[in-house]
């Protein structure tokens, strides 16, 4: 990431696909899931979405801000990797 505009543009696309996904899933998936779980999925999916937003905007101080994102974009991966294993599981 070349800047922080990006780097929010990049997380709001990868939250709203994955919010569309997560309807998708709980609307034409093969088995009825219960709401309870799409409805906490997705607010898991704009939780994650708003703290890191705010964490770009706000970075530590005294932490050298190349190594700050590097971290910050590994955890958000980290996190998209498991919200896509729940929407996997939520459509079977």
């Amino acid at each position: 990431m070349s800047n922080k505009r990006q780097l929010k543009q990049s997380i709001n696309y990868i939250s709203s696909e994955l919010f569309a996904e997560c309807v998708a899933a709980s609307l034409y998936g093969g088995t009825n899931p219960d709401e309870q779980n799409v409805n906490a999925l997705l607010t898991s999916i704009l939780q994650i979405h708003n703290n890191y937003i705010s964490r770009i905007s706000h970075p530590e101080p005294g932490m050298p801000a190349k190594k700050y994102y590097k971290v910050l974009i590994s955890d958000f991966n980290k996190q998209v990797d498991e919200i896509v294993d729940q929407i996997c599981a939520l459509g079977q």
